[in-house]
């Protein structure tokens, strides 16, 4: 099937590279028409030019950002059917090493960034009376966690809360709010600041075998913005590769 987003605006915030990235590729595949953010300038600004898409400079932890990100979308094209929220971080810091504004900088992005980009968009959307808020949210937080992202799974957690709440009070305009749970993924980040022995064990404790690739989550995001999800809202879809899935470390099975 191709097509499922023909003539849908849809607005990409954390959009430069890695899973941002790969949701602007699948959208523009399937008919979207795309606007890119990101705070990474010079990486946004190559990746909607590959794309063929307008791109906007955005902090989306300042909420004057998040509104000329929106903005932008309905001076190009008169409306915003579609907004993914992708944006966030997540330095290494344990928490006895976390200063109060290491926190506040990871919950201004993740956690603030997240409300400020729902409710930018929620003017446009209301005024149309349908579109679809989507969420990066992570497994990380609403479900496990590791030594050093005390803050990151915080905000995750908190985003699959504003998640059922927004869908509970936007129902009324049209809207749906769902997000994505992306497990281990294999991104320009990881890349760069995990080595391969880290990187194998990560593989080591998923049941498929792998890490995920931008694609992957981009599927699901594209289910959530398309007119098959119309009746799906205040969730989330996990995709981890069934890393969730096992009680201990000894769980493959074969014939010996």
């Amino acid at each position: 099937m191709v097509g499922r987003l023909d003539g849908k605006v849809a607005l990409v915030i954390g959009a430069a590279r890695g899973i941002g990235r790969g949701i602007a590729e699948r959208f523009a595949e399937e008919g979207a028409r795309l606007v890119l953010a990101d705070s990474l300038a010079q990486a946004g600004a190559a990746t909607a030019r590959e794309l063929a898409v307008s791109f906007v400079t955005t902090d989306i932890s300042r909420t004057s950002d998040a509104e000329a990100a929106v903005a932008t979308a309905l001076y190009s094209y008169g409306r915003l059917d579609i907004l993914v929220q992708n944006a966030g971080i997540y330095p290494w810091q344990l928490i006895e090493d976390t200063t109060s504004d290491d926190w506040d900088r990871v919950m201004a992005v993740n956690l603030r960034g997240t409300f400020n980009a729902a409710r930018a968009a929620l003017t446009p959307m209301k005024a149309q009376g349908c579109g679809r808020m989507l969420f990066t949210s992570s497994i990380t937080g609403p479900h496990v966690t590791s030594p050093g992202h005390g803050h990151y799974s915080a905000t995750k957690a908190g985003i699959n809360g504003f998640i059922r709440s927004a869908a509970l009070e936007f129902s009324g305009y049209g809207i749906t709010v769902n997000g994505v749970e992306p497990g281990n993924i294999m991104t320009e980040s990881i890349r760069e600041q995990r080595d391969a022995a880290f990187i194998k064990s990560m593989e080591d404790s998923i049941p498929l075998g792998r890490l995920g690739t931008p694609r992957d989550v981009a599927n699901a995001f594209l289910y959530l913005a398309s007119d098959e999800a119309s009746y799906v809202t205040g969730t989330t879809i996990v995709v981890d590769g069934g890393q969730l899935l096992p009680e201990g470390s000894d769980f493959r099975i074969g014939p010996k």
